[in-house]
């Protein structure tokens, strides 16, 4: 290990570590700067926002299956709709990570099915429906599960 890398900084104080790395290559200083921190930082941010994409997915699936199977709880009395209004920023959010990396829409398309039982036992555990009640496909396209105006009736 270079003796000029202070990779004790990282476990003293994050922020700071990150400026000083920062600064360090900016300046192209690259043999001074923490490398193999820097690498674990950068693949954790990777990993968080794949995390961030199977969430999203997962409320999701789990309020239009609600709004599929439940038409009777999708309005309030006074016409408000808190699925709905999940329904769209899970959507806003979403497409707002695919379209800072694209690269994640393979990974969001194969995690649909993935997520798929995962939304059904929350859905079933919030609305009360039995777990058979719902399709045991997934019957929501990548696609629709993006669009705005797709609700399923």
């Amino acid at each position: 290990m270079n003796p000029q890398v202070d990779t004790e900084l990282y476990d003293r104080d994050f922020c700071e570590w990150v400026r000083h790395n920062v600064d360090l290559l900016r300046r192209g200083c690259v043999h001074q700067a923490d490398l193999a921190h820097i690498a674990e930082e950068l693949e954790a941010l990777a990993n968080s926002d794949e995390r961030a994409v199977n969430s999203r997915l997962i409320v999701l699936i789990m309020h239009l299956l609600k709004w599929k199977l439940q038409p009777e709880g999708r309005y309030f009395e006074s016409g408000k709709s808190s699925w709905l209004s999940t329904i769209i920023e899970q959507r806003r959010r979403l497409a707002e990570l695919l379209e800072y990396s694209p690269s994640l829409k393979p990974f969001a398309v194969r995690s649909l099915r993935r997520n798929y039982p995962i939304a059904v036992r929350r859905a079933s555990a919030e609305a009360g429906i039995p777990i058979r009640q719902f399709p045991a496909e997934c019957p929501f396209t990548f696609e629709q599960v993006l669009d705005y105006d797709y609700l399923p009736d």
